[in-house]
């Protein structure tokens, strides 16, 4: 049993011996909850109405609670979930309960862990899946999954490196979505390491034995992004001298990562959204559709702010792409894993330039903690091996350390723009006129002013 009993010792319990209350007003899913389990435990009570959770708590004593994050009640607070889930909590603090959520309630699944939920599964699940994380809990007595290491069968990928809080919150997430099918947008900051993430979440799918593509498809020209996505067949073109399978195509059955997604034209964005709803392609120069079968995932370094610009990217495609959002923190905001990563960089260049795996001194670990590393986890990759190559002593320095100039100067570009207010609202009437393809009635509307004052301000700032 997974609360405490009258003499204040955790009863043992077996799945044999459970007795399992599930909540959700889907019948379908209590029907399938109830076949699964009827064998497999002592008892299984299934409640639509999340309003009996007091009463039938009050009456009987249960070992788990699977409990469905929204329901079609008067209850409108967005995260319905999360409310009945304190008020089981209220009256059995130590009952496990497991949060049932769709891929669009994850994030909010992961905050219920720190709710007091002990683990949360997606649906539709796999019902191995399901059992096995009643026998996790039944097992270990009651301790929340954040808790508990990442089992040893889940593998995050050798590259990704850290012992951060706000990242574990992303291992976790990758662990629960990865062996679903769920397209995933991945959003960060360049050098935050998106396309890690990406091959993590593939290398533990059930797509892990077939391709992973990887497409910048940012850097494609008008002309080359069908070609290259959708293949193209000979003579369609001038230099298509055969037929060639796009990259759809060579993912079929596997991983499609389109990185940078946050850069193609809105024509661009029409024509993959189209391939996306029918999940068929066809060749260029070619009328037959060719079906695919892909797990999609896409990554940009836009903020979410540019994102929501419906004159920017369009509303349909992100949702289409955003099943699930996993949002990759800035180094600077992961300051417990640069001197891990610093140390595990010093090692990789060690070995690749036959050098001694240098240490550092006080001075050194000080320069590298108190940087803003604008780069993120590239540049301090980057600088630890300029730092590797250089460096003359057993130790490293803070001379030894020499931080990516360009950065620096885009870094301090912005800083001076951010002070200089002058300069920020002249840089602002112009993407606006820029968007509203110089009608200066619109641009007015949108900076919140009169055409006069617009045009006091064009005068002024000689636009």
């Amino acid at each position: 049993m997974l609360y405490l009993c009258r003499d204040k010792k955790i009863k043992d319990m077996t799945l044999k011996n459970a007795r399992i209350l599930v909540i959700d007003d889907d019948t379908d899913v209590l029907t399938a909850v109830k076949l699964l389990l009827k064998t497999e435990v002592k008892e299984v009570v299934t409640e639509v109405n999340p309003e009996m959770i007091h009463s039938l708590l009050s009456v009987s004593r249960f070992d788990i609670v699977l409990l469905d994050m929204n329901f079609k009640s008067s209850i409108n607070t967005g995260n319905e979930g999360i409310f009945w889930l304190k008020k089981i909590k209220e009256i059995d603090q130590h009952i496990s309960v497991i949060m049932i959520t769709a891929y669009g309630d994850i994030d909010l699944a992961v905050r219920s862990l720190k709710e007091g939920a002990t683990d949360f599964i997606v649906k539709p699940w796999h019902n191995e899946k399901l059992l096995d994380a009643i026998k996790g809990i039944l097992k270990t007595r009651g301790k929340v999954i954040s808790d508990i290491p990442v089992s040893s069968s889940f593998n995050i990928g050798k590259e990704i490196i850290s012992e951060s809080e706000v990242m574990s919150d992303i291992f976790f997430k990758i662990e629960k979505i990865a062996p679903t099918d769920a397209n995933i947008f991945i959003l960060g900051e360049n050098g935050t390491g998106k396309d890690l993430i990406a091959k993590a979440i593939h290398e533990n799918s059930l797509r892990s034995d077939r391709p992973f593509i990887k497409v910048d498809v940012g850097a494609l020209t008008e002309t080359l992004f069908e070609s290259e996505l959708f293949g193209h067949k000979k003579g369609s073109f001038t230099g298509a001298g055969e037929d060639r399978a796009g990259r759809f195509e060579s993912a079929n059955g596997g991983t499609l990562f389109l990185d940078e997604i946050g850069n193609i034209s809105m024509q661009q964005q029409a024509k993959l959204l189209s391939v996306l709803q029918n999940r068929q392609v066809s060749r260029v120069g070619s009328n037959v559709p060719v079906n695919i079968d892909i797990r999609l995932i896409c990554a940009t370094n836009l903020p979410i702010t540019e994102l929501a610009d419906e004159n920017r990217f369009r509303k349909d495609l992100i949702y289409r792409i955003n099943t699930v959002e996993i949002l990759v923190p800035p180094l600077r905001k992961r300051a417990a894993d640069i001197m891990i990563l610093a140390r595990h960089f010093a090692k990789v260049y060690a070995a690749k330039y036959l050098k001694p795996v240098p240490g550092f001194d006080a001075k050194a670990i000080e320069k590298l903690n108190h940087y803003n590393f604008p780069g993120n986890v590239r540049e301090l990759q980057y600088t630890m091996e300029r730092a590797i190559i250089m460096a003359e002593g057993e130790m490293l320095s803070p001379a030894d350390l020499i931080f990516s100039p360009i950065e620096n100067a885009v870094s301090e570009a912005a800083e001076i723009k951010d002070m200089n207010l002058g300069v920020v609202e002249k840089n602002t009437i112009l993407r606006v006129i820029e968007k509203h393809s110089g009608n200066i009635s619109k641009a007015a509307k949108e900076l919140g002013i009169t055409r006069t004052a617009l045009y006091r301000r064009l005068s002024k700032y000689d636009i």
